[in-house]
């Protein structure tokens, strides 16, 4: 039987969402083990003086627990 874990982590980008969301999984990539998933929770923007500075991403990441 497979047992699995989710948990959720923020990543940030000043590029895009599409790179928060790379650099998270990586991030999470590296610490956990087994990651088998990711889905983006929620997507804002931080803005300055009119312009955005970056994007940012709630991830809700899944990873397979060690027999």
């Amino acid at each position: 039987m497979t047992i699995a874990r989710v948990t959720e982590l923020s990543a940030t980008s000043p590029k895009s969402f599409d790179d928060a969301v790379a650099k998270g999984v990586e991030r999470a990539s590296n610490t956990l083990r087994n990651v088998v998933s990711a889905w983006v929770k929620e997507q804002s923007v931080k803005v300055e003086n009119g312009k955005i500075v970056h994007y940012q991403v709630n991830l809700m990441v899944t990873f397979v627990l060690d027999d």
